[in-house]
């Protein structure tokens, strides 16, 4: 029996689920290529359902989906679902995942959905999809470029020991690759004997020859040729990462691989099994990591779970930070360019920016948290007062119970107050996400209301009582803004406290004090704090009964 019989009976052994008619051609026609135009892109978000979503998944599908939908009309942007590692997978983990997706505004054309697969080039689930990889290990096995390996945990652990002690790189390959060249009848024998085997890639590489490749994001790369002899199928028949993703990327036709920088590592594997395969390499798009600096070392370093609550998306959804807030941010790190477009292009939206890979950085991605709560201001401060209404209601109603019954017992009277300072030129910024609203606006309940700080230092009790007192009796509520403060006015000059701050700035001595602590006065009373919007606004919102207890409780 010559070698390729022998080898045919090692695959029907090793693949007796593979019909001598299902090959990688036919699988080339069962999912050809697709019918898009010249400059359609198509691309994957590809997570694995193990444990929580996290920013770096966010952030990769946002650029994956910007590619794809910039790139033109028929582009395709699609959700797989790398579930092989069984042991590993959190229940309700894929739901959680197109969740999460969803409420930021993620759509896929095409792939895993909660109501099954949608789309021609499924199954979109790795563990559905075995079939398709055994095709390929067998044409790989048959061609010469894989083999059964039958090493132990314990002989894997000797040969990494003698590469240690020889100082030699770790892996296997070359030498230490012991059953790559076992006669094919010394294999089928295991084979049929039982034995536990795995299947390997053969690897033709030689680590003193160099590859240049182009990465659309990393730029001109060179890199030594694979010599691993790396696991393409585990002991169960479930493919490795490695393998599953170019037999996946290859049959959903992806024509741009957008994943993290970490896989740069293991990228001349996948280069050399790309071309094994005989398949046309799609563009490599390696992003940055999303990076923050440490508030104790001052060094940058990756997010982490453990470390950074605001790494897990779960921490955006619990502090109530809009959708719109959180893609905003993640653009400014995707694309250099993209705040110098949103300061001219202020009212559009995130999807009319033309996203380039080019143009996303090559080096860590920088999360600032501090300047994140900036954006998410913009964002809120650009709402109406219904908008604001209506998603601190809903956030409210899952995380503040008793906030939520406060806010629908009045909506008209909760609107009016999220009116004031909003539209203009310069609205008011008071909060980055609806967990702080509460306490904002919490001088607008009686049940919620206390003074918090102090009056003016400089203004003695009795003059406080006095000021107070006075403007009780003057109080109106249909008073506009002039009004009021020219009663304001009157009361200072009254008891000394000038209204002429330019020459309170000259020669403060003159004067006890200034309109300011006496506007103040009134605010702490009102309000029970020294910074707040427009003082006349608010009392009217708080209507004459309300301002006049509190008022009358401090004069």
């Amino acid at each position: 029996m010559d070698n390729l019989e022998n080898l045919k009976v090692l695959a029907s052994l090793i693949f007796p689920d593979v019909a001598e008619n299902e090959t990688v051609e036919y699988l080339e026609t069962v999912f050809p290529k697709r019918n898009i135009s010249e400059n359609a892109k198509v691309t994957r978000m590809a997570p694995s359902p193990t444990g929580s979503m996290h920013i770096g998944n966010l952030y990769g599908a946002l650029a994956d989906e910007r590619i794809a939908h910039t790139s033109a009309n028929d582009g395709v942007f699609y959700l797989r679902i790398e579930d092989t590692d069984e042991k590993r997978e959190v229940p309700g983990a894929v739901e959680k995942i197109i969740k999460y997706l969803g409420a930021f505004g993620i759509e896929f054309d095409e792939g895993a959905s909660e109501d099954g697969d949608l789309g021609a080039y499924g199954p979109y689930r790795q563990r559905q999809r075995a079939k398709i990889y055994h095709i390929v290990a067998k044409k790989l096995l048959l061609e010469g470029r894989a083999y059964p390996c039958f090493c132990t945990e314990d002989d894997l652990k000797k040969i990494h020991d003698e590469q240690e002690a020889a100082k030699e790189n770790f892996g296997y390959y070359g030498k230490w690759a012991l059953h790559r060249d076992m006669p094919v009848e010394e294999a089928i024998e295991k084979i049929k004997n039982g034995e536990k085997f795995v299947l390997r890639f053969k690897s033709l590489g030689n680590p003193e020859k160099k590859i240049d490749f182009k990465d659309s994001i990393q730029g001109n790369l060179s890199f030594p040729e694979n010599d691993q002899d790396f696991v393409l199928l585990k002991s169960d028949g479930i493919p490795t990462y490695h393998f599953a993703h170019v037999v996946d990327d290859h049959f959903m036709r992806t024509t741009d691989v957008v994943r993290g920088e970490e896989w740069l590592s293991t990228l001349p594997w996948h280069v050399e099994l790309w071309r094994a395969c005989g398949f046309k390499m799609p563009r490599f798009c390696h992003t940055a990591q999303v990076m923050k600096l440490d508030e104790e070392t001052g060094t940058k370093r990756k997010m982490s779970k453990r470390k950074d609550p605001e790494c897990t998306l779960g921490f955006y959804f619990e502090k109530g930070y809009p959708a719109k807030s959180v893609i905003e941010y993640l653009m400014t790190l995707l694309n250099s360019n993209y705040e110098q477009w949103r300061s001219a292009n202020k009212d559009a939206s995130y999807r009319d920016f033309q996203f380039k890979s080019s143009n996303m950085g090559n080096s860590g991605a920088m999360f600032d948290l501090a300047k994140f709560n900036d954006v998410s201001k913009n964002i809120i401060a650009s709402m109406t007062a219904d908008e604001v209404y209506e998603n601190v209601r809903e956030w409210a109603s899952e995380n503040d119970a008793d906030f939520y019954k406060l806010l629908i017992s009045d909506e008209n009277y909760a609107k009016s107050f999220f009116a004031i300072g909003r539209g203009g030129k310069k609205p008011r910024k008071d909060f980055a996400c609806w967990s702080e609203v509460k306490d904002f606006v919490s001088y607008y309940y009686d049940g919620l209301f206390k003074v918090e700080e102090s009056f003016p230092a400089n203004v003695p009790e009795s003059d406080r009582k006095a000021i107070l007192k006075d403007y009780a009796e003057v109080y109106s509520p249909e008073d506009d803004n002039s009004a009021w403060f020219e009663k304001v006015k009157a009361i200072s000059e009254k008891y000394g406290y000038t209204s002429d701050m330019k020459a309170f700035k000259e020669n403060p001595e003159a004067f006890k004090g200034s309109v300011t602590d006496v506007s103040n006065i009134i605010r702490v009373a009102v309000t029970g704090r020294n910074n707040s919007p427009d003082l006349c606004a608010v009392m009217q919102v708080l209507g004459k009964d309300r301002v006049l207890k509190r008022i009358t409780a401090f004069a």
